[in-house]
Parts: structure tokens; sequence; C-alpha cells
């Protein structure tokens, strides 16, 4: 790629992916995007110099369309193994399911109160190829993968918090198709690289090595940028700690994702109807940041129309492509009637509801 004026490498390519709910699912479907990248910053030394940034300016080209996970609740989160080309999603479990050694089946509220979530495995199209069940775990707000070689290994949170859902470590551990792990099983280790946090969730940096932490200490969110080698090994060093920045106490924190120095959250809702906050007709209140997390200074604010013309459009999920060139790819989700209908009545009320009587992500 040309160098940009600044002599730092321009990336110049965006995009969305769409996945869908599993086709039981009243006709749930999502989109992902992958967006195009910008350049890396200019200013001072860089811990991580190989990636650029991404321009949050640029259209999003759609990627995937209505690709069906496992479960029919929604996506959370999602993560790319560019080495194999696979795509992991992680959702809350649906309710009603009875895993064995469960005396009977259990309740969707209650599976999102203990932590309950489904990992999907997916081919680069959206072609479902397995899953496995982590309970106990989180509420799925991100998820990592680590390239050991080869070998993917999945991050994310664990040791859910009774009180809200939400991890309060994290863990580190292979995808096992059709396989059910609890999170106080003792051969899973728990990460806690700030004792006493709350709602830990992870992102992964395999092109310059490195985990990126987002979680919550005395109610503020906070981002923790480490080198991936020393989580591993125990260190905890921060390269980088800051407090989240570039989201209102209005928005709803739908994800983020990291690529070197730099920080990408998505906050929005579902589209309300005409009389709402947020109609159609206005293309939506998605907005993508870029956080430099060195300063912790927001450095790219941009309001996204991506897949506006859809009847029914949330937000769920960010993530980076190591893909020739680079994307940062979101997930935007459509639901079809009756549910649309029903749904677009409750949003209004239900951005206030996160806010107010559940605990922030």
């Amino acid at each position: 790629m040309a160098p940009s004026e600044h002599g730092t490498t321009q990336l110049n390519r965006r995009g969305f992916f769409l996945g869908a709910g599993a086709a039981a699912v009243s006709g749930v479907a999502g989109l992902a995007l992958a967006r195009p990248a910008l350049a890396a910053a200019d200013e001072g030394p860089s811990v991580a110099a190989a990636g650029g940034t991404f321009d949050l300016s640029v259209p999003a080209e759609r990627r995937i369309r209505e690709a069906a996970l496992h479960h029919v609740t929604v996506m959370q989160s999602f993560a790319f193994d560019d080495v194999n080309h696979h795509l992991y999603a992680i959702q809350v479990m649906q309710g009603g399911l009875r895993l064995t050694g469960e005396p009977a089946a259990v309740s969707g509220a209650d599976r999102a109160a203990r932590g309950d979530m489904c990992i999907t495995k997916l081919t680069a199209a959206g072609a479902e190829l397995g899953h496995m069940y982590v309970r106990g775990f989180g509420h799925g707000v991100a998820i990592g993968v680590e390239h050991a070689g080869a070998t993917p290994w999945l991050w994310t949170e664990s040791d859910a918090n009774p009180s809200s859902g939400y991890g309060r470590a994290l863990s580190r551990y292979r995808f096992t198709n059709g396989a059910v792990l609890d999170s106080g099983s003792a051969s899973l280790a728990k990460i806690r690289p700030v004792p006493g946090s709350t709602s830990n969730q992870v992102s992964i940096d395999n092109l310059n090595q490195l985990l990126l932490l987002r979680y919550r200490l005395g109610g503020i969110a906070r981002y923790r940028l480490m080198r991936l080698a020393d989580v591993k090994a125990g260190r905890f060093t921060a390269l980088y700690d800051v407090p989240q920045a570039g989201v209102s106490a209005s928005e709803v924190f739908q994800g983020f994702a990291v690529l070197g120095d730099h920080a990408y959250q998505m906050t929005g809702t579902a589209y309300t109807s005409e009389s709402g906050s947020n109609p159609p007709s206005g293309r939506g209140n998605t907005y993508l940041t870029r956080l430099d997390l060195r300063t912790g200074t927001v450095t790219q604010r941009s309001r996204t129309e991506a897949a506006y013309s859809l009847g029914f459009r949330e937000p769920e999920g960010v993530a980076v492509r190591l893909s020739s060139p680079r994307r940062l790819c979101l997930r935007l989700r459509q639901l079809r009637s009756p549910e649309v209908q029903r749904l677009r009545q409750a949003a209004v009320t239900r951005a206030a509801d996160r806010f107010s009587a559940k605990p922030s992500p």
C-alpha cells in the first residue's frame, strides 16, 4: 500500500458482515460489513506500529448476508480466524434447552443471568461448521481468536458475576464441537489482569500480538492494552491503561476491537417506530469511534448508515479481519414481521432500561 502524506500506512477497505439467527427463529437475519482503513497515528512512538488505522467515514460494503447461527438468540459479538479462514460468533443461549446434567430445561432469562453462552464456528462465507456451549462465562460483549500457528484459541470473559451475568475474569480455550465447558471447570484457568474488576471483555490483535482488556473498576469502564505473551505468562503489565472515552451515558455500547494502538467502539440501538427517537427514516444512531489507547483520546467518530434500508436494523459486534486488504467489520441485524413490530414498540424504552434496570456492559 502507498504511504500517506505523513509517511504512515493508509488502509482503504471497510465493510460489514451480515449474520443471522438459526432458521427456526422467526426470520431473524443479521448483516456484517467490512470497512476500508486509514492511516496509522502520527503522534508519538507506537507500541504496535503495524496495521495502520481505519477510516470510519468510508462507506461499508456488504460481505456476508443471512448466515445462520446455531441458536436463535441475538449474536453478541464475533471474531475471525484469519489463518484457517473461519469465523466465531458468540450469543447468549436460548431458553428452553436442557443440557446433560441439568435437571430441567432452563429459561432464556436464567441463561443470561448465569452467563451461559453458545459459540458457533462458521466458514468465511457464513456456513455453520459446529457449536459449543460455555456455561457461567458472561454476556459475550467481545470474543477474541488467537492464532497459535494453525491452532486457534478462543478468548472470552469467564467467571460470570451472579449479580450481573458479566464476566469477572478471562479464559483461553480451544473450540470443541458439541462440548459443554463450565467456567468452574478445574481445567479452565481464570486470568484476572485487574483484581477486583468486573465486566471483563477481550479483543485480540494477532498482527501485533496484543490483548486489549475492557473492564470496569469502581463502576468506570477502562481499556488495558497488554502484550499477548505477557498475559499468557501471568504478567499483566499495561502498555497503556486509559478510561473509556467516546461513549456517552445515553448510548448503548455494542462491542469493540483492537488493532495496534487503537480501539474501535460501536454504539447504537435498534430502529424505533417513526414516532420514536431513532426512526428508520433517520438511518439509525449507530456510531463507530476510534480511540487512541496511548492518550485515551477520541481520534475519529462517525455515524454509519450501513444497511440503513433494513426494515429493522440493530448493531451487534465489531471485529478486525486481517485479510488483504485489512477490514474493520461490523454486524447489523434485521428482523422480519411480526417480531419487527413487537420490537419496534419496545425499542423506545429498551435503551433506557439497559442503563437503569440492567448493569452496563
